[in-house]
């Protein structure tokens, strides 16, 4: 039993770090790649693609995922979260990786849109937004936000059924406030695209670190009954 644990948390942090250094490397690639003006096309292609579905009620959806990514709205939903995750799940070490992920993410957008300092799209523009585009904001706090609180949900939930939806549903709102960003015009594809790896590894390497105390937590108590 005791070995079949450590294999499974040894798995999970290689698995883990592989996945933070891919979203890193990920990022790295897209990042040189919008600096030479190699993403043009596809920048084009892709909300060109996405904006041909302009519709009055489609552009209704839209605006509501992306109110549901604003800052405002995560600060409200990671208040409510941190309440449910301490109060009712009684969570202590899993609030350090809560907050470290949503607002580790948060200043490393604003770290990362100051260094690349790309402007918005002009054309085509659905809503307002203001500062730098490269990487979306919305797209690296919903990444954050939904992609921890189902890390840590995960393992409360023993049926099959409950975790694939928590699984979809997280997929669903990452998805949907990065899309309506193209949708609306206010970010290119490729800020998406970098958002998604830049907070994927922020969320891999929070996790990580996680992991290996839990790793080391484990360890000492085994020592402390030998």
């Amino acid at each position: 039993m005791r070995g079949t644990y450590d294999m499974n948390l040894k798995l999970q942090l290689t698995r883990t770090f592989i996945l933070s250094l891919l979203s890193a490397v990920g990022f790295g690639v897209v990042a040189i790649l919008v600096g030479e003006h190699n993403m043009v096309r596809f920048d084009q292609a892709i909300a060109s693609y996405v904006q041909s579905f302009e519709s009055p009620p489609l552009t209704l959806v839209m605006q509501v995922f992306t109110t549901i990514g604003s800052t405002p709205v995560v600060i409200i939903l990671s208040i409510l979260s941190l309440f449910v995750l301490y109060k009712v799940l009684h969570y202590r070490m899993e609030l350090i990786l809560f907050i470290a992920v949503v607002v580790g993410s948060a200043v490393l957008n604003q770290v990362l849109k100051a260094l690349f300092r790309r402007a918005r799209p002009t054309v085509h523009r659905l809503a307002e937004a203001s500062g730098y585009s490269f990487p979306s904001g919305h797209s690296m706090e919903a990444f954050a936000l939904y992609g921890v609180l189902a890390f840590l949900l995960w393992r409360h939930l023993r049926t099959r059924l409950a975790r694939t939806v928590l699984l979809v549903v997280s997929v669903v709102l990452i998805a949907a406030i990065g899309l309506s960003r193209i949708y609306l015009g206010v970010h290119y594809p490729s800020d998406v695209l970098a958002g998604y790896l830049a907070s994927g590894f922020w969320l891999a390497a929070g996790i990580w670190v996680y992991q290996r105390y839990q790793e080391n937590r484990y360890l000492k108590s085994n020592q402390q009954r030998g």
